[in-house]
């Protein structure tokens, strides 16, 4: 774990340096610990490029996954549903879900496409893959562990977090199935400190 922090570490001011590129990132005002400063190649579900930076303004709940995992990854797309049952309607509409795959070797944009629709995400999800690097990565900043088995299979963190609308992690539940309560009220804060004008769906 403490080797996992360090990489974060490192990883978070790599990126601080970064913006010292012109051209690096948009034009934005991104504070120093925003997962959003990551600049990961990503392709969503309907294989159009996905900047992190495009999620900027709502809150997130964001996990990482593999569309071949049979037993918790499932769980996590539970989670993630319980999650948005459980807030407000004007809540519901103003939250995105990323989940971003760590098997790019089999997870293409059409693996992506049929579990989207399998999994019942809508507009709000964006399902997202990149290459090894990008992936291991975007794990870094999030906190997320992951390791490839001899089987193809992998062993991993089942986590889902909360980002505020500056791509800042303000909540995180290892709690799956079901929606954890401390994930729904951190949304509603965040809704009260940064209301957006999102429809409701």
């Amino acid at each position: 774990m403490k080797q996992l922090l360090l990489s974060r570490r490192r990883i978070l001011q790599g990126l601080g340096a970064s913006l010292l590129v012109p051209g690096a990132f948009a034009a934005v005002d991104l504070p120093g610990d925003s997962v959003y400063r990551l600049d990961a190649a990503l392709v969503d579900q309907d294989a159009k490029p996905f900047a992190l930076a495009d999620l900027r303004g709502t809150p997130v709940l964001a996990s990482m996954f593999y569309t071949s995992c049979d037993m918790v990854c499932p769980m996590i797309f539970e989670t993630m549903h319980a999650t948005l049952r459980a807030l407000p309607a004007a809540q519901r509409a103003s939250v995105r879900v990323l989940m971003a795959s760590f098997d790019p070797a089999r997870d293409t944009v059409e693996v992506l496409k049929k579990t989207a629709q399998a999994r019942s995400c809508d507009g709000q999800w964006v399902l997202a893959r990149g290459d090894e690097a990008s992936a291991r990565k975007l794990a870094a900043v999030l906190g997320i562990q992951y390791r490839k088995l001899a089987n193809g299979e992998f062993n991993h963190s089942s986590v889902v977090l909360l980002l505020d609308q500056q791509g800042r992690i303000k909540a995180r539940t290892g709690k799956l199935g079901t929606a954890d309560p401390v994930v729904v009220a951190a949304v509603g804060s965040l809704a009260r400190t940064h209301p957006t004008n999102a429809p409701v769906l």
